[in-house]
């Protein structure tokens, strides 16, 4: 910490090995020098693979010596191994939130992987076959999830990170035809009612970089493919710092 702000950094959608080893090292060599805490929003493997886990966790050397939190995404899950693929970044010291919450510094961090159903009054509704209302319950099931965490925090900073994305705005630019799968309004609901002081998702890799929710909360796309063509001259990565409630334009 530096003036007593905890600084974040947060970067999804990495798709080990799918984005040369020469890429992730260059985005994780220095972060430790600039951030205290490292958020991974999902879709850390390409397939879900435990051997692409083995591979990402190698990558991910320079910056096991602070923090790093995760959540998983879809192509985490494709295998069938995503137990498996978390285990592996479990033992190398990540810690792996699925409806769960950890106090770092006094700032409260929840994580949740999400799920799709569409936003506002276009979000798909439990009515009809039994395989749709699974569907609808399936993100319920993850928004009640990211509820239950943030109501155990007592911090007065909540930091949230997912992979699917809880707002339109931050999806908007990807085709009309996939912004059903991509997220889902039921996973906004907790963010305003426990005042989240900022949302980090990835998986929409042509979206928009940055929005928010009804009541305010800022909600950040940290999708790496995105953030590299949104910031061609940077880092493909989001700088946050929280007890200022600033962020940081670089």
């Amino acid at each position: 910490m530096i003036n007593g702000k905890l600084r974040i950094a947060a970067v999804g959608d990495l798709h080990c090995p799918r984005h040369s080893g020469e890429v992730l090292h260059s985005l994780f060599v220095s972060l430790p020098d600039h951030a205290d805490v490292i958020l991974l929003c999902g879709d850390l493997t390409d397939y879900g693979k435990p051997d692409e886990a083995a591979l990402l966790v190698q990558h991910l050397q320079p910056v096991l010596r602070i923090p790093v939190l995760a959540v998983l995404g879809n192509h985490d899950y494709e295998c069938g191994a995503h137990e498996e693929v978390q285990r592996i970044l479990k033992t190398a010291g990540v810690t792996v939130l699925d409806g769960t919450g950890v106090e770092i510094e006094g700032v409260g961090f929840a994580g949740v992987k999400g799920f799709a159903g569409g936003f506002g009054d276009r979000a798909l509704q439990p009515w009809g076959e039994q395989v749709l209302k699974d569907f609808v319950h399936e993100t319920v099931n993850e928004a009640l999830k990211l509820e239950s965490a943030l109501a155990k925090m007592q911090t007065p900073d909540r930091i949230v990170l997912m992979h699917y994305a809880p707002i339109f705005q931050t999806v908007d630019g990807e085709p009309a035809e996939i912004v059903p799968f991509l997220g889902s309004s039921r996973l906004e609901e907790p963010l305003n009612r426990y005042a989240v002081t900022a949302v980090f998702h990835g998986h929409a890799h042509h979206g928009t970089p940055e929005g928010r929710t009804r009541d305010g909360v800022p909600v950040y796309n940290v999708a790496m493919p995105l953030l590299r063509r949104a910031f061609p001259d940077r880092q493909p990565v989001r700088f946050f710092e929280v007890d200022a409630r600033r962020e940081i334009n670089t």
